[in-house]
């Protein structure tokens, strides 16, 4: 069975658009076979090392690259992704990386969640991020 995905924008609910784009749907409606939950990746290197410590720009797209090895892993893409919830250490510091988010996390147009908290599994982390997908 196919995976049919359909991104819903409500012309009723206020859209969030940078650079002429929407960041997210309102909402995904799936239809498929398996569903992935991929755990709440940091920047953490292949080592165990802190990467960019102090630039969530530099966190972003390494959590990014290990969301990507973790999808892969489980045969999914960038694509499959239907939903995002993101920590982070400073909403102003996230919203320098949308262009980031976008790069990634646009194929799949998925819905999102981002959160302000005060401190991550790690002192040194600034974002943290976890999606879910479905593939056929």
């Amino acid at each position: 069975m196919a995976v049919t995905k359909q991104h819903i924008v409500s012309e009723k609910l206020h859209s969030r658009i940078v650079n002429g784009n929407n960041i997210f749907p309102h909402a995904v409606s799936v239809e498929g076979k398996r569903m992935i939950f991929v755990s709440g990746q940091l920047a953490w290197d292949k080592d165990g090392n802190c990467v960019g410590k102090g630039d969530m720009r530099a966190q972003f797209r390494q959590v990014c690259e290990n969301l990507a090895e973790a999808l892969a892993s489980a045969g999914a893409s960038w694509q499959d992704v239907v939903q995002t919830n993101t920590y982070v250490t400073d909403m102003d510091a996230f919203f320098k990386c949308v262009d980031i988010r976008h790069e990634y996390f646009g194929p799949g147009f998925p819905t999102s969640t981002t959160v302000e908290v005060r401190r991550l599994a790690h002192p040194d982390m600034l974002v943290e991020i976890e999606v879910v997908a479905v593939v056929g």
